[in-house]
């Protein structure tokens, strides 16, 4: 039960600050809330953060399905975080605070583990590094695009299910959110080069055509549409929101769908 603790910290602290905002959005006390929502965010990621290095690195190298997914959404938070100095990107945490807690907590009831032999560790680390961070940055770029379609709703006096505020201005948001698609693609790119070039090192199998493969070319091609169609075009809007929505969509089935099947299903 002690071991629990940590995790149960971390998803509270994720779920009081987006809790706080619900609650204090329209209050007179509300931007002085603000600073403090930053500093509990600041301190769940270094709880959370230490866990994740207790839980991946302690016994060697363990990236089970549950350690995968946490980490992901500690990169996303990190993310939000350090753009939120910049951006005052509040709202965000209505979207990425509450499935950070469940992720967050789900490595205390781990089904399986998933140790990588020590031969193949250092390249296999910078390669899962790197994807990692490219599916956090995606992951952020599709909660964002949704912050979008609600800021453009309501710009727009359309009705809406959620209702949020202090969004920034649509066009800050828009140059934001391009900015993490080009770095994210870019290491989506070296994800997927470095996949097939090494895969008998990385995977100790050649490279196989398969779902996850597929699924992941498939990502690749829409956000390079998309940034291409930015570039050539100027797409924007409900444009950019939707093929943002797709790609990330696909990366879903590709890395989280056969993480899921093989791992808690098959106990692979």
């Amino acid at each position: 039960m002690q071991k629990l603790i940590p995790y149960f910290a971390v998803a509270f602290i994720y779920l009081a600050v987006a809790a706080d905002f619900w609650r204090g959005a329209r209050t007179a006390a509300h931007n002085r809330s603000l600073e403090l929502h930053s500093t509990m965010v600041a301190l769940g990621l270094l709880i959370h953060g230490w866990l994740l290095y207790q839980g991946i690195f302690t016994e060697g190298f363990n990236l089970g399905f549950y350690n995968a997914l946490s980490a992901i959404f500690w990169l996303t938070v990190l993310v939000y975080w350090l753009a939120n100095l910049k951006h005052q990107l509040h709202s965000l945490q209505a979207f990425v605070l509450p499935p950070a807690a469940l992720f967050a907590l789900l490595p205390a009831f781990e089904v399986s583990d998933h140790y990588l032999s020590e031969e193949i560790q250092p390249l296999f680390i910078a390669h899962i590094g790197i994807a990692l961070l490219a599916y956090s940055l995606f992951t952020f770029a599709a909660l964002h695009a949704l912050l979008m379609m609600i800021a453009e709703r309501s710009l727009h006096n359309k009705p809406s299910l959620i209702k949020l505020p202090g969004f920034p201005p649509l066009l800050v948001m828009e140059s934001l959110l391009f900015k993490v698609i080009k770095i994210g693609f870019v290491l989506l790119t070296f994800t997927l080069i470095s996949g097939m070039l090494f895969s008998e090192q990385i995977f100790e199998r050649p490279m196989q055509f398969n779902h996850k493969t597929i699924f992941s070319i498939a990502s690749w091609v829409i956000y390079g549409w998309l940034l291409f169609g930015r570039y050539k075009y100027g797409w924007r809007g409900s444009k950019a929101i939707k093929l943002t929505l797709i790609g990330f969509v696909l990366l879903l089935l590709a890395y989280v769908g056969s993480k899921f099947i093989l791992q808690v299903l098959l106990h692979r």
